[in-house]
């Protein structure tokens, strides 16, 4: 490894990041638009029959879902890792706008949510579904608008989508866990404690984690939780530094390493995958009817509407109030056009919807059918609110 790389700054690690984030969100597009195409063509039947497919006690989507989503969550947990400890959200100033502004965008969509399902007690396990961004595809179209848009409103997105993943997780592991096993949940624990024990004394092999990372993602499978959240459990035991390093920004560190070995797998295999897995749905038989039930209708309000005035709104209450400022150079049209951006759910979304109703069934297509016309909804509008915000160049 080059010595320039092993002394690179956080913020270089920050752009390398948006950078990979946006191009693999644009990848992200075009596995959701195939697999759209795909199960509305003479292939439907053979690319819903693969997915249902068992191999090894599993099918092809769980193993997708469970097993190589895992991946994608110990990726985030290393971000969330790193960004909390030397990173954009390193101190309080850092993390109050983006913190606060993710806060809003979780409560507001899961309450209005909630207004459309209230009389639907089986729709109403979906309330957590408008929660979530999607890092990658709003940055991938936040790729496309190119200088249009400021620096700091990339890394504002950035950093509310990571608080925002974190909010996910919570909420994943207490209200979308199974019957526990609390013998499996006990080894869980044991394997994670070793973990721990491991970082406190300073072993730094990858191979080590990893191993004992993917009997953690056994048991944690077993226990009755769901299996991916093992990934940010690892990632929380992953150290930051190397033995006698001087600074925790030391690319050598574990945690830098198992990070940028895993953004190209994640970003361009892992993500695109799980989109075309999980976004295919088939449009015959539906109407407008369709779309105007409490699942659908609670989704697209939730992105759209309330991903809108939660950001936006309790941005401009921190601002307002003293406790934050807006992002440097940054206008508040440009504001209202990331926080409509914030409305594409895409991954997280259509994750947590398999978790609240099943990898099939009515509810779950509605949830596609929901997720895919928000996200695309907020894309549009944001790409077209961000492009007139954009300040006019001087001749």
């Amino acid at each position: 490894m080059p010595a320039e790389h092993a002394s690179q700054h956080p913020l270089q690690s920050l752009r390398d990041f948006l950078h990979e984030e946006s191009a693999g969100g644009i990848v992200l597009m075009a596995a959701a638009a195939l697999s759209l195409i795909v199960a509305n063509s003479p292939l439907a039947a053979p690319y819903f029959e693969v997915l249902h497919r068992h191999v090894g006690g599993l099918s092809v989507l769980h193993w997708i879902n469970d097993g190589l989503m895992a991946l994608f969550f110990l990726l985030v947990g290393l971000e969330i890792k790193r960004e909390m400890l030397e990173g954009q959200l390193a101190s309080w100033s850092q993390r109050i706008l983006p913190g606060i502004a993710a806060l809003g965008g979780m409560i507001v969509p899961a309450l209005l949510y909630f207004l459309f399902a209230r009389g639907d007690v089986a729709a109403l396990r979906g309330w957590a579904i408008p929660m979530a961004t999607d890092i990658a595809f709003a940055l991938g179209v936040l790729a496309v608008l190119g200088s249009r848009v400021p620096p700091s409103l990339k890394v504002f997105l950035a950093v509310l989508a990571i608080i925002d993943d974190l909010g996910a997780i919570i909420v994943i592991a207490l209200f979308y866990t199974e019957q526990l096993s609390f013998v499996a949940l006990a080894g869980a624990g044991a394997v994670l404690a070793v973990l721990a024990i491991l970082n406190r004394c300073g072993v730094t092999r990858l191979s080590i984690y990893l191993t004992l990372g993917v009997v953690l993602w056994w048991l944690v499978l077993k226990s009755g939780i769901h299996a991916t959240l093992a990934g940010v459990m690892l990632a929380l035991t992953i150290p930051l530094r190397t033995n006698g390093a001087a600074s925790r920004t030391d690319a050598a560190a574990p945690l830098h390493r198992l990070e940028h070995g895993l953004h190209h797998w994640v970003a361009f295999l892992i993500i695109p995958l799980f989109g075309f897995a999980n976004a295919g749905v088939s449009f015959a038989g539906m109407s407008v009817q369709t779309v105007l039930q409490p699942v659908p209708l609670g989704i697209i309000a939730g992105l759209f509407v309330g991903k809108q005035l939660g950001v936006l709104g309790c941005a401009w209450l921190a601002i307002a109030s003293g406790r934050a400022q807006l992002p440097v150079q940054a206008s508040w049209r440009q504001m209202h056009g990331v926080a409509l951006l914030c409305g594409i759910g895409f991954t997280m979304s259509l994750f947590i919807g398999g978790l609240a109703f099943g990898d099939g069934g009515e509810l779950m297509r509605e949830t596609k059918l929901g997720v895919l016309a928000a996200s695309l909804l907020s894309a549009v509008v944001g790409i077209v609110l961000l492009r007139a915000a954009a300040p006019r160049a001087t001749t």
